[in-house]
């Protein structure tokens, strides 16, 4: 199972609340291999197991050394600033939309050896980790644009 395809707009398994990861078995850690290479072939910056039609709780973030692996992540805290950038998603092909999201975030989850992991991100690592983890809660960047005319943008 090398190549995974990505799971377009429609599909119920992406308005379904993924189910916790009970075990990091050899399975899993396959599926975290499979989805990297997906999430590069499709250059994304990001990929949760629900857009290739596994309904788990994980997601993998594009960072400059490779793939990170988030297992039942969990957002612990949200800065109160916020921005309105646009963005679009490997289910949503040719979709781009504006969405709000907090500029910094604090994360917690568990890696792919099950140790518990916490960390900040801010600006586009944020942003990309929310838009993940809203996809592991059943929710799509369609659900989240704002209109083009609710916003002043900053000069």
């Amino acid at each position: 199972m090398s190549k995974l395809n990505i799971i377009k707009e429609g599909d119920p398994v992406l308005r379904k609340k993924a189910d916790k990861v009970a075990k990091i078995t050899p399975e899993i850690k396959q599926l975290i291999f499979d989805m990297g290479k997906s999430m590069k072939k499709a250059k994304g910056i990001g990929l949760a197991a629900p857009q290739v039609g596994k309904s788990i709780q994980l997601c993998l973030i594009n960072t400059e050394n490779g793939p990170l692996a988030l297992i039942n992540p969990k957002i612990v805290w949200k800065s109160l600033r916020k921005d309105i950038e646009e963005e679009g998603c490997l289910s949503c092909p040719d979709v781009f939309g504006l969405v709000k999201r907090s500029k910094g975030i604090k994360v917690k989850f568990l890696d792919e050896n099950g140790k518990i992991k916490k960390f900040k991100a801010k600006g586009l690592f944020a942003r990309v980790i929310q838009h993940e983890v809203d996809h592991l809660n059943g929710i799509l960047i369609l659900d989240k644009f704002v209109p083009k005319g609710s916003f002043k943008k900053k000069k």
